[in-house]
């Protein structure tokens, strides 16, 4: 009998230089990996956002990696947001900028 993982949906605002340093690659290939459903995309304000759903200890984990991100990128500041629904489709995807 498998037990029952309860799963979060979270919203994060990703901030310093995490644009043109193959963040949102990055985070593709590390959500992917870890079997989280979403999406992230460049913002017009020099940010990246996105959202991860799945298993709490999961979303938590990738949360912690984005604080460092890929090689290139220089991490100044996290927001998150936990007022955001899931995801509508599963996977994991890059999106255009907003």
């Amino acid at each position: 009998m498998s037990e029952h993982v309860p799963r979060v949906t979270v919203r994060v605002v990703i901030s310093g230089r995490v644009q043109g340093v193959w963040y949102r690659g990055w985070t593709v290939k590390e959500a992917s990996e870890a079997g989280l459903d979403g999406w992230v995309r460049n913002r017009s304000d020099g940010t990246v956002e996105a959202v991860f759903s799945g298993p709490s200890a999961r979303v938590d984990a990738m949360i912690e990696a984005c604080r460092s991100g890929p090689p290139a990128a220089r991490v100044t500041g996290i927001a998150c947001f936990d007022d955001t629904d899931p995801p509508a489709q599963s996977g994991f995807q890059q999106r255009p900028t907003l």
